[in-house]
């Protein structure tokens, strides 16, 4: 006899709400070193460069976390592996708390960079628990809801780095990631593994990946010094093109691969994937590049603001990326995600351009920050929403990780670029970089931008392709 399997619980809004307030308490972990980043390199001594590296090594932990932890939900079930990840999240957050150094600093953001994977394994128990047609919405919602953690995160961390310590910044959002996973647990039902395949974890992917990672990323931090140590910066682009290669090559043949390049190989994912890391390395330009431009001295041509005027000048921008989560949602339900895509790119390059050429007052900064908010969140959670929903619901966790991990990708590249192009243009024996070097940036992100545009005719309106 062939034994019946029992339909999944149905879930209420209780069970989503305790998504929704993990989502929050993760993304206002995940948030509080943009605002308070001048401060901290102030306090540790660190250079432009040294700062883009710390604003950056929690979302190259993400993009190694996220596709085994979607791979992990797909097959174990999605309840079981997040409050396991919400374990070394916390664990991250309470390192950062303590941290007495950049060193040990650096240590907790790589813990806490396994928040990322909680994302697609709220899909994961989204779709197991709900109608299709709610699904979308809940979706959007639990993204916008981890944006919008954010405002928190950026409204509180700069007051409570200077009123109390640097150490509890990170300490309160890590209190209450705690008590949202203790509720998800209880408030969530369990879902049934979605695979019975034996295979394990990919390990030689992830160890390629992680040094392909690592790589790419001194690969951008040392592109300002070429002239100095060309063969230095030549051995590493060989390394990188090495790993690359033994990675594709690794993937290829893996009975369980980390990431599924067959699933990249679908129109709906690969489109998806190439969108959001452009859009993404353009935001984090911004997201780089304006607290710096802010934290320059009133002398020069900044505003001299500290870290709780920095949080507050960003809110505006933390507020529209919390409503472009739910706006998205609907917007794609409504008109498709193609249309959702397409308009959140044009606002994005409009806003980039016009902070090139606009940048002398502070609001200026809190619009264009707030516009690029807006459209980031609009075109993510399209993508995501739209990624989900065109594969097997036992293929939700791959997919939508694999869009996460490029938006993680997106994010480290662009900053890590900024951070290059300021301490390229700082002269000898000044910190503070020429004012050349932040339109410079924002210039390149508005065209790399406009460029995806390419990629958005071809897509798909619909929910599948």
């Amino acid at each position: 006899m062939t034994a019946t399997l029992a339909p999944p619980v149905r879930i209420g809004k209780a069970a989503v709400g305790a998504l929704g307030m993990l989502a929050v308490a993760t993304g206002a972990l995940e948030s509080v070193v943009t605002p308070t980043l001048p401060l901290l390199q102030r306090e540790l001594d660190m250079s432009p460069a040294e700062g883009a590296l710390l604003s950056i090594v929690l979302l190259i932990t993400g993009a190694l976390v996220t596709p085994v932890a979607g791979r992990l939900g797909d097959r174990y079930g999605g309840k079981r592996v997040l409050i396991r990840l919400m374990a070394v999240v916390s664990t991250g957050g309470l390192v950062s708390a303590l941290a007495p150094n950049l060193p040990v600093l650096l240590l907790g953001q790589v813990l806490q960079g396994a928040m990322v994977g909680a994302l697609p394994l709220s899909f994961i128990l989204v779709r197991e628990h709900l109608p299709a047609g709610e699904s979308k919405v809940a979706i959007g919602v639990v993204s916008g809801l981890f944006v919008g953690g954010g405002m928190a995160g950026t409204l509180s961390a700069g007051p409570v780095a200077e009123g109390l310590s640097r150490h509890w910044m990170f300490a309160l959002p890590t209190i209450a990631v705690i008590g949202a996973t203790m509720l998800v647990n209880r408030l969530m039902p369990h879902d049934p593994p979605g695979r019975s395949d034996d295979a394990g974890v990919d390990w030689p992917g992830l160890v390629l990946l992680s040094g392909m990672l690592v790589t790419l990323m001194l690969v951008l931090a040392l592109a300002p010094d070429i002239g100095s140590q060309p063969r230095v910066l030549g051995a590493l682009i060989v390394v990188l093109a090495a790993f690359v290669t033994g990675w594709t090559v690794v993937e290829r043949r893996a009975a369980s691969p980390m990431v599924d390049l067959r699933m990249l190989a679908r129109p709906a994912v690969w489109k998806s994937c190439v969108l959001t890391f452009v859009i993404c390395a353009g935001t984090s330009v911004a997201v780089y590049l304006v607290p710096q431009l802010l934290a320059v001295s009133a002398d020069e041509y900044g505003f001299g603001a500290g870290a709780t005027e920095i949080g507050f000048f960003l809110l505006p921008g933390a507020v529209a990326a919390s409503l472009a989560g739910p706006i998205s949602g609907i917007g794609t339900r409504r008109f498709g995600s193609r249309a959702v895509v397409t308009t959140g790119i044009f606002i994005m390059v409009a806003a980039l351009i016009a902070l090139a050429a606009l940048h002398t007052e502070v609001w200026h900064l809190v619009i264009g920050k707030m516009m690029i908010a807006l459209a980031n969140g609009l075109c993510v959670t399209a993508m995501v929403t739209s990624t989900a929903i065109s594969v097997d619901r036992s293929d939700t966790g791959i997919a939508t990780s694999l869009v996460l991990v490029t938006r993680v990708l997106g994010y480290a590249v662009g900053a890590q670029v900024s951070g290059a192009i300021l301490t390229a243009k700082t002269p000898a024996g000044s910190d503070v970089p020429a004012e050349s070097a932040f339109v410079t940036g924002f210039v390149m992100a508005g065209a790399v931008t406009a460029l995806s545009l390419l990629v958005t005719r071809t897509m798909s309106n619909g929910v599948k392709e």
